[in-house]
């Protein structure tokens, strides 16, 4: 991969000599998504180190988009730094028992399974300003290194525009989808919660690509009851009514045996969300999963009608029920 003349961007520099500084004579391996912020992370490392020196070490899970792992190598293949998977499925399903944790699933089973291969070495993040590490201003803690940190996010795709690197977009959300499981939004206690929102979105994903249609958030919501998989499809821009297109997603989708209801997201929806009382007793942190966590994803404007869960299993929280706001 060509990267032009460095000298043009003085923050490049700055950061490249951090890096060697930080890593002196260890190896560094750049915990890596493929997604912006670890992309560039893994191009100034080698810029800093040089390719012995660099290691781009990806977890894998089995919710992982199936276009992930393409993406991945191909990445480390043109800018020529060697890549290995290391698998955090088991770990993964374990926390997912107790409800959506996707932050306990990055500190755990994907940062630790990149650390835990690193041994002795310093493991690299692509944590920026916007992300808890970076607003916690930690560069360095425990071996895991984050040296961009300090920069925002259109600072880091200034800076990737600059090292003329492309992205490779996963899934349809035009912020990069990173994980399957994430649309799961209730307790994994059995293959049918994890057939089901793998299976929606693998196919919506299929369906988009053969219909050769773009979509800033294309995703399949799996909630309701344990005993029931309610999948709320969300694409935006909402697409002609009057195509065939909808039908078939709908048609497909509600063909997977897994899932017993499908619904077009429309119109705005009010979701019925059970929170442990860690959860439900505290004001910010059902701000956060209403307005950092489900809203994102969803194509329409939501609103969450609150309720205390009595199941002791449950640690964060489960969408168990929905209904149109007309």
């Amino acid at each position: 991969m060509e990267v032009k003349n460095i000298s043009q961007f003085g923050d490049v520099n700055s950061i490249i000599d951090d890096i060697r500084n930080t890593v002196g004579d260890k190896k560094l391996y750049v915990a890596f998504s493929g997604g912006l912020d670890s992309s560039v992370v893994a191009v100034l490392s080698k810029m800093a180190l040089g390719s012995e020196k660099v290691e781009l070490v990806t977890t894998k899970f089995d919710f992982t988009y199936p276009q992930t792992i393409e993406i991945v190598q191909k990445f480390s293949s043109d800018v020529g730094l060697k890549h290995v998977f290391v698998d955090g499925s088991e770990w993964q399903k374990k926390i997912w028992k107790s409800g959506p944790a996707c932050n306990a699933c990055t500190r755990g089973p994907k940062l630790q399974s990149v650390k835990n291969y690193a041994k002795d070495g310093i493991v690299a993040t692509g944590a920026e300003l916007e992300d808890t590490w970076g607003q916690q201003g930690i560069k360095i803690n425990d071996g895991i290194y984050s040296p961009i940190s300090h920069l925002s996010r259109s600072q880091v795709r200034e800076m990737a525009n600059f090292l003329n690197l492309k992205i490779e977009k996963i899934g349809e959300n035009s912020r990069r989808e990173g994980c399957i499981l994430k649309h799961l939004l209730k307790m994994m206690t059995s293959e049918y919660h994890n057939k089901a929102v793998y299976e929606s979105n693998v196919q919506l994903m299929k369906i988009i690509k053969m219909h050769l249609m773009n979509f800033s958030i294309a995703n399949v919501k799996i909630i309701g009851p344990l005993s029931k998989n309610f999948a709320l499809v969300n694409l935006q821009p909402f697409p002609d009514p009057d195509t065939e297109f909808l039908k078939e997603v709908k048609d497909i989708i509600g063909s997977i045996p897994q899932i017993e209801k499908v619904e077009i997201i429309d119109r705005p929806i009010k979701l019925k969300v059970i929170a442990n009382p860690g959860i439900y007793n505290d004001e910010k942190a059902r701000y956060w999963v209403e307005n950092g966590r489900l809203k994102p994803d969803f194509a329409f404007p939501i609103s969450v009608a609150w309720q205390i869960s009595k199941n002791d299993r449950l640690n964060t929280f489960q969408v168990v029920d929905y209904e149109f706001i007309y």
